[in-house]
């Protein structure tokens, strides 16, 4: 009895040893556990909450659609043709389709669509720029269509005021029946990319010209017919449609309607002058 009593007092003596050096009982720890278990799930509830209405439900929602680099076309024009997707939310909405849809526009060069977390769509457009505008039959209807540098055709609303803005018009080529998006024959392009070489200089030169006449030849070649902005003398010319030859017509048109004001055309062609 006395060995027992002994261990019973060696117990009580070590739980007050361990009082002293911790300074609190199991009571006091148990308690303080609990305490901090119950803050740290309290923690991770707020912290769940703030996640779900920061990012899992603006994701839920429809995503705000941001457009960048549109010039002609206006943000709800854009966001309209998206209307089709039918998109509920971010994680509906698939880019490839939005691409394709806004790619379908043949005023758009190229288009990127990217998707942000959690609810966010950029959309950065480039647009086609014109260079020239010519007139497309269409329906029993004659269209005013705008030519980019890679003699793709395209339209917007805004025609009207392109028109005044200096383009050169270009006839003669063969357009009719063509739709936007569509590329102008390829024998053709060289002289698109003339005028847009020509619309980068300084000069205004085109705001002198303000018909560019297309001659198909036999040959399959082509030659050209421009008409001043003023007076009635026309300019017929070979294929050849840079700085020099425009100064040249300039100087040349100068000169004949001082020597010969009635004359209805001037041929400069071959590197030589004749009316």
């Amino acid at each position: 009895m006395s060995d027992a009593g002994y261990f019973l007092d060696n117990d009580s003596f070590l739980e007050d040893d361990e009082i002293a050096v911790t300074g609190e009982s199991k009571a006091e720890r148990r308690f303080r556990i609990v305490i901090i278990s119950t803050f740290a799930v309290l923690i991770v509830l707020l912290l769940a909450e703030f996640i779900g209405w920061k990012f899992i439900k603006p994701s839920l929602e429809s995503p705000k659609v941001t457009i960048s680099g549109n010039k002609s076309m206006k943000p709800e024009e854009i966001a309209v043709k998206l209307i089709p997707m039918n998109s509920r939310n971010w994680f509906t909405f698939d880019v490839d389709v939005a691409a394709s849809i806004l790619s379908s526009e043949s005023c758009i060069k190229n288009v990127e669509v990217v998707k942000h977390f959690p609810d966010k769509i950029l959309v950065n457009i480039n647009e086609r720029v014109p260079v020239a505008l010519t007139y497309v039959n269409t329906s029993g209807k004659c269209v005013p269509m705008q030519i980019d540098d890679n003699g793709v055709l395209f339209s917007n609303k805004y025609n009207a005021q392109i028109a005044q803005s200096g383009l050169p018009i270009i006839s003669g080529i063969p357009v009719d029946n063509m739709t936007g998006g569509m590329r102008i024959p390829a024998k053709y392009k060289p002289l698109i990319a003339q005028i847009a070489q020509v619309q980068k200089l300084p000069q205004k030169y085109f705001a002198a010209v303000s018909e560019i006449c297309v001659i198909p030849k036999d040959s399959g070649n082509y030659e050209l017919i421009l008409i001043p902005s003023s007076g009635h003398i026309k300019v017929l010319t070979d294929r050849a449609l840079n700085e020099d030859a425009l100064k040249y017509m300039m100087v040349v048109l100068d000169v004949v309607k001082q020597l010969k004001p009635d004359v209805p055309v001037v041929d400069m062609r071959y590197g030589s002058v004749s009316y």
